[in-house]
């Protein structure tokens, strides 16, 4: 009787091993069968123990044993910085280990240093509603990877602000994991521009110019053989889009390193790019130093002259009254604060939920005032406040309101306008010209003669000039005031 017991509990036992095996991955068949094993053996040693009941306490402990382990899982991204290219699209590398289905799991991509969300990935589709503002519509997840555990980030259109950590964080039913990765961005600018600027001490002055770079450039001078020569001027500034232009300036002197180029070098990626200039000796003065001297004196002297007596022309015509400014909600960003009697602006922390009209801007921070000007000489006062970061001018009434064009503003795109940025007061032309003001002015008057095409602004306590614009023709458009302001800056229209 015992030995027809033993052989129906090892048949129940291969059976019961069979089914665990089915339901089992590979790497715990080996688990169940030596169980399995011990089990019939133990059986065999013990007919009181009912094999049934073994075999049903242990099926589902094991079961749960394996659900447990194959909802773990790592998020593994390179473990060293990877590096993207201005302008040009780049993808964020990170994959589930060990390999599974991604495709019901939520994915999300994070700057944690910013506390932002650069893509998210919920319920099997993208939530865009979700993305910072900075990433709408430059990012990808690339899903055609996402069967096989790939949850790739294409970024389009790489910009400065984008270097620093990526968190790519990946979240189950069960089960959620994150990884860091570091990114650093690179940008090669444009090819060195030489130009021949002018005599100075005995010599010619060449000047290199080159923009598009990041991070900041190395800019060398040298000569046939290679060696490194002293600039006698050099500067370096950071544009709106992040990107570095740089200036220096070299003096040429005759029969002394007459063959010239100028080296600008991206140290991180240890790439450069070089031009070569040769001043041929019949560009060198013939004639005495203190002639050219006595006609430049005589050239700036001319010039003081028709500028002073154009700047009295200019005060003569603000007797005209003050005019009336209030700025237009309608063309406010949905992130600006206008006050209720419509005189002052400032820029919140949230985005309002406003209706995107035509007149609204939607990406830069300006606002329009509510006036505009066919006609006429006008007038009014702005007060800039302790913020580091404003603009006010004027603009045509047909100027761009969607899209981002900060970068690009100039009369050519029908913005005449002075700004603070950052500590350096600036004149938005192509290039921006640096303005040296020996007091930061708190209240700017902007000055608008129609007829003449001419826009100028004043320090308004002391009616010290500031910048006067060559004139335009407005073309019988409406010009109207024009305000931007970023951080916590604030512009207040003087009553």
């Amino acid at each position: 009787m015992r030995a027809g017991h033993a052989l129906k509990t090892v048949k129940l036992l291969g059976r019961t091993n069979q089914m665990l095996s089915f339901c089992f991955s590979p790497a715990l068949r080996c688990t169940t069968q030596a169980m399995a094993k011990m089990k019939i053996s133990s059986f065999c040693c013990s007919s009181r123990t009912s094999s049934a009941q073994m075999g049903l306490i242990i099926f589902p402990i094991i079961c749960h044993i394996q659900k447990l382990e194959s909802a773990q899982f790592a998020v593994v991204v390179p473990d060293h910085s990877v590096t993207a290219i201005v302008g040009e699209e780049f993808v964020l590398p990170c994959h589930l280990s060990p390999r599974m289905n991604a495709q019901n799991m939520e994915v999300k991509w994070l700057r944690p240093h910013l506390s932002s969300i650069v893509h998210l990935y919920r319920d099997g589709k993208d939530q865009n509603e979700s993305q910072t503002l900075e990433y709408q519509g430059r990012t990808e997840l690339l899903k055609d990877g996402l069967s096989t555990g790939s949850v790739d980030l294409k970024i389009h259109n790489i910009r400065p602000s984008d270097e620093g950590l990526y968190r790519c964080f990946i979240r189950s039913s069960t089960f959620y994991r994150g990884a860091l990765l570091e990114l650093k961005v690179a940008g090669l600018g444009s090819d060195p521009h030489l130009s021949v600027e002018g005599y100075q001490d005995g010599g010619i002055q060449v000047v290199c110019r080159s923009a598009g770079w990041y991070p900041e450039p190395e800019v060398l001078w040298r000569d046939l053989g290679g060696r490194h020569l002293p600039s006698v001027s050099e500067t370096t500034s950071r544009r709106d889009n992040g990107l570095f232009e740089t200036q220096t300036a070299f003096l040429i002197t005759e029969r002394s390193n007459q063959n010239l180029s100028c080296c600008i070098r991206n140290t991180f990626l240890n790439q450069e790019k070089e031009s070569t200039i040769y001043v041929a000796d019949s560009f060198f003065p013939k004639v005495s130093l203190w002639m050219v001297f006595l006609c430049v004196s005589l050239v700036v002297l001319f010039v003081s002259i028709g500028l002073i007596l154009y700047l009295c022309k200019v005060k003569e015509k603000l007797v005209a009254e003050l005019t009336n400014v209030t700025l237009d909600p309608d063309t406010a960003h949905p992130r600006l604060i206008i006050s209720e009697d419509r005189k002052s602006v400032r820029q919140g922390d949230t985005q309002k939920d406003l209706p995107d009209n035509p007149e609204r801007f939607d990406y830069e921070c300006c606002v329009l005032g509510c006036e505009g000007f066919i006609s006429g000489i006008h007038y009014w006062e702005v007060e800039a406040g302790d913020g580091k970061y404003w603009a006010v001018g004027v603009a045509r009434e047909s100027v761009s309101r969607k899209g981002e064009f900060m970068s690009n503003l100039n009369p050519e795109v029908g913005i005449w306008a002075v700004r603070l940025y950052g500590g350096q007061y600036q004149v938005l032309t192509s290039p921006k010209i640096p303005l040296t003001l020996r007091h930061g002015p708190s209240r700017i008057r902007v000055c608008l003669d129609y007829e003449q095409g001419q826009v100028a602004f004043f320090d308004a306590d002391n009616q010290a000039p500031i910048f006067t614009f060559p004139p335009a023709s407005f073309t019988g458009e409406r010009i109207r005031p024009w305000l931007w302001v970023r951080g916590g800056s604030q512009l207040s229209l003087c009553h």
